[in-house]
This record gives C-alpha cells, sequence and structure tokens, in this order.
C-alpha cells in the first residue's frame, strides 16, 4: 500500500500558523472543531456513545501527527474513523491525507470532479498571486498544486447527497473554489461544514489569518477559478439558514452573526468577495 500512495512532488511543510493552531472546540455533542497552523478539520462523532466518527478534511502538510493525538484524545487509544470526507482536494484540505490513510486504512470519500486530483491525473490551476496585496496571496505561487495519488482508497461520493456512515448529513456540490467543492449540512440542528465555500477570516491576509480575525468572507481568492459558481454556490448556502457553520478557515460561527454575516456576503458578493483584477476574473460579469 505504501507504495500506490503519495503526495505530489511539490508538498512541503508551509511556514504559516496562527494562535488557535492546536486548539480544539466542542461545537455540539457530535461535532468537534480542530485548527492546525491555517486550516480547519472536523470530527463527526460523539465520543460518549459508541465511538463511530468521520474525519472531514485531512489538514496541512505534515500534519498527520497532529490529527492522529487529537482523534486519540477525543475517542480513545488507537481510535480509527469510519471514513475520511473531503470538502475538497487543495493541499492545505489533503495535506495528511496520505499519512492518514496509511495510519488507518480507512476509505475516503470526495466529488467525483475531485477524484482527478486525487489520483495523480490532474493538478490544480496555477494560483493567483495578483488577486490581492495580502501577504498570503502573495506566498500563494509557492503552495503545492501537484495531485496527490489515493488510488482505490478514495470513492466518489453518491450522486443523491447521500454520505456513507453519516445517515443524518448530507453533502451539497459547491462549486467555484474547486470544481468538485462540497459542502455538509444537517437538517435537525442546521449545521453546516461549509469548507472555503466561503470562510469566516480573511484568507488572504497573514496578519488577519495568525490573529484569526473573525468576518465572514468569500472563498480564498487566490485558489477560486469559477467566480460565477462561487456566488451560486454562497447563495445556497445561505438559503439553508445555518445555526451554526464550520468553515476551512476562521473561527465557527453561529446564530443571528451567521445569518447577517451570510446575508451581507450574498447582497455584496462582487464588492465582497470578488477581486477587482487576475486571470480568473478577466471576462467574468459582475
Amino acid at each position: 500500500m505504501s507504495e500506490q500512495l503519495h503526495y505530489g512532488d511539490d508538498y512541503k511543510f508551509i511556514p504559516v500558523t496562527s494562535i488557535l493552531s492546536g486548539v480544539g472546540l466542542n461545537i455540539t455533542e457530535d461535532l468537534y472543531h480542530f485548527t492546525i497552523q491555517v486550516v480547519n478539520v472536523c470530527f463527526i462523532g460523539d465520543p460518549d456513545k459508541d465511538n463511530q466518527w468521520v474525519l472531514v478534511d485531512a489538514g496541512m502538510p505534515k500534519s498527520a501527527n497532529a490529527i492522529i493525538e487529537e482523534a486519540e484524545q477525543r475517542f480513545g487509544q488507537n481510535a480509527r474513523p469510519k471514513a475520511i470526507l473531503l470538502t475538497h482536494g487543495h493541499f492545505d484540505h489533503v495535506g495528511a491525507i496520505v499519512d492518514l490513510v496509511k495510519h488507518w486504512n480507512v476509505p475516503v470519500y470526495a466529488h467525483e470532479e475531485e477524484i482527478p486530483f486525487l489520483i495523480g491525473e490532474q493538478s490544480y490551476p496555477n494560483p493567483d498571486p495578483t488577486v490581492d496585496r495580502g501577504l498570503v496571496a502573495r506566498m500563494s505561487p509557492y503552495f503545492p498544486k501537484q495531485p496527490i495519488q489515493l488510488d482505490s482508497f478514495v470513492h466518489a461520493l453518491p450522486k443523491n447527497g447521500t454520505i456513507p456512515m453519516l445517515p443524518e448529513w448530507k453533502w451539497i456540490p459547491t462549486p467555484g473554489h474547486s470544481p468538485g467543492h462540497i459542502s455538509l449540512f444537517r437538517e435537525r440542528d442546521r449545521a453546516l461544514i461549509a469548507g472555503d465555500a466561503f470562510v469566516t477570516v480573511k484568507q488572504e491576509s497573514l496578519f488577519k489569518v495568525f490573529v484569526q480575525e473573525k468576518e465572514i468572507s468569500g472563498p480564498p481568492k487566490y485558489f477560486t477559478t469559477n467566480w460565477k459558481l462561487a456566488r451560486e454556490s454562497v447563495t445556497k448556502l445561505a438559503y439553508l439558514r445555518p445555526r451554526v457553520a464550520l468553515c476551512g478557515h476562521g473561527v465557527p460561527m453561529s446564530g443571528e452573526e451567521l445569518e447577517n454575516g451570510l446575508a451581507q456576503l450574498v447582497h455584496h458578493f462582487d464588492e465582497l468577495a470578488i477581486p477587482k483584477d487576475g486571470r480568473y476574473v478577466d471576462g467574468f460579469e459582475h
């Protein structure tokens, strides 16, 4: 198995972090939010029940040990998920996936349009450092973009929106930031795992990322390649009226703050989210 699975040749540790790196938050009895440097992963499962749980996303490169340690602290020694779900395949959401699959020997699920980036067939488009003056945006050409190889361990999610091993949750197509980006939603408590469809920190700014300054923002600009679909995806998620949202970047948000912030983002998406210039903005009609 170890010979079949590998990262892209450009995968490397990225030396950026935040003051919340290593901090975990209980959102509900079965929803746990954990920050790794500047990105978040989620654990879905109640540790006081049967310890059957699922990991959503796989963090930054070189973060496998941190994820495994946090899982064992929450679910017990040698804890192993039933599966790993990926909102999408950008490097900061699959940074530890190969090591985790080798350690846990569990299936991975993603949207069918993300599969080429996860089985070595296709690289993501080059990130665009011109979208913002923030330092993270300027650093983006150095971020990994080559495909990883998960071979037969990765599976396409069912087309009907169901999620294996999570009967209460549905996956929602939210493309734009990447072709097969998805978000996860549970109706009974209107909990939303948004991935990078929108985030709660201005991800292009190194200072705001470091201090985790809370503000609802569009998807990270430097990796977003289809702004029409990105706008439609945010509108779709706002229509669900989530009570709590966990995003790929930034802190969890809930209640009136979330509702008002999402409404503001939807109504002013062009000015708040879309870059004025950039290689993926050319030809886009605001």
